[in-house]
């Protein structure tokens, strides 16, 4: 009798599987810890939660939770089109932007297929093209910094995707709008350059691809709610590009993939301005707190325009688990190929203050 894996698509056999920032519970019940004095700094999660507009009409919602959510994300489409000054139907809504950039995968990857993205990029983008038979392109970076020049010369006549996160994570840095222009310009037509906005929102002037959009270059940008806007347990994310595109997408689209709380929550995140605004000047002086003491001592980092910070600190595992039996839950970047490195959200102040607590204890063994 063959087993499940004699049976199973052979490319899933060499699929990774994505591993997320540890949670509070686990670290608790492994430690023995108290769970409301562990801090997690391992997500990019928004360590001041949701608006509270979000989070009351999030409630509001449950009165109607009997019946299915609206499937077509009417309400929350439209406001994004008004945020954004475009149409309704150019935006596609997902379970998290994650869900966007594998329906991505479904209209576009075929087996043999390339996709071309930056050596140590977000790793969705891998275990996407890996998922449907496609075969990663890494290029690798530039200090840390993308090479778009070097990406652009990756592609080849089996390249259907290119990725593009910027702010990039884990390592945070960011590539300059018109060097990212000019990579959309010089890519062939039959081509789709996917840029994934999920910490634009934390810039002061963010990339805008919008006119490029308009001008017909195959472009398709996703957003997540999951960071700035503090959602990220509702899972909500979306992309808007052209409509067609938008359109085929949709063929590839589970129905009611969209929870009702979380379009109800994003919807009304999306009006709370002073929230947003007030998240990107704490994350900002959260930044420069982590720079100061890093500098203060001699730890290499890679300057971010995120909501976190990459740090050399020789052995990743050994601080991640160090900091996390003092409370401290940061992210080992080992799975990017950056073993000596630890990923770090920025927190509140009091967070900052006992991350960087946790880390001079451990560089002083």
């Amino acid at each position: 009798m063959p087993t499940y894996s004699e049976l199973v698509k052979p490319e899933l056999l060499s699929q990774s599987v994505y591993k997320p920032g540890k949670p509070i519970e686990y670290v608790a019940r492994e430690l023995g810890l108290n769970p409301n004095t562990i801090v997690k700094l391992a997500s990019n999660e928004n360590p001041f939660g949701a608006s509270p507009r979000a989070i009351e009409a999030g409630k509001t919602a449950l009165d109607s939770v009997e019946l299915y959510p609206d499937g077509g994300c009417y309400e929350l489409k439209n406001a994004l089109a008004q945020l954004l000054k475009m149409e309704p139907d150019q935006f596609i809504v997902g379970n998290g932007s994650n869900e966007v950039l594998e329906l991505l995968g479904h209209a576009f990857v075929r087996e043999g297929d390339e996709v071309v993205m930056g050596e140590g990029s977000f790793i969705v983008y891998k275990l996407v093209t890996m998922l449907f038979g496609g075969r990663p392109v890494e290029v690798p970076t530039i200090n840390h910094r993308h090479d778009l020049k070097g990406i652009r010369e990756a592609v080849t006549d089996r390249t259907r995707i290119v990725f593009l996160a910027s702010p990039d994570n884990p390592s945070g840095s960011a590539n300059t709008s018109s060097e990212i222009e000019e990579l959309v310009e010089a890519l062939p037509d039959d081509v789709l350059f996917v840029f994934d906005e999920a910490y634009s929102e934390y810039q002061d002037e963010p990339v805008d691809l919008r006119p490029l959009i308009a001008k017909g270059k195959k472009v398709f940008c996703t957003r997540t709610f999951s960071k700035i806007y503090g959602l990220a347990g509702l899972r909500v994310g979306y992309g808007y590009g052209d409509p067609e595109l938008v359109s085929l997408l949709n063929h590839a689209r589970a129905p009611f993939n969209v929870n009702s709380v979380a379009l109800a929550a994003s919807r009304a995140a999306l009006e709370d301005h002073g929230f947003v605004s007030s998240c990107r000047i704490a994350n900002a002086a959260g930044l420069r707190y982590f720079v100061e003491c890093v500098e203060s001592l001699n730890i290499e980092y890679i300057s971010s325009s995120a909501n976190f910070i990459t740090l050399n600190v020789a052995d990743g595992n050994a601080a991640f688990e160090a900091m996390q039996r003092e409370g401290i839950i940061v992210r080992p970047l080992a799975p990017y190929g950056m073993s000596q490195w630890i990923r770090l959200s920025v927190g509140t102040e009091e967070q900052n203050e006992l991350a960087i607590k946790a880390l001079t204890s451990f560089l002083s063994r």
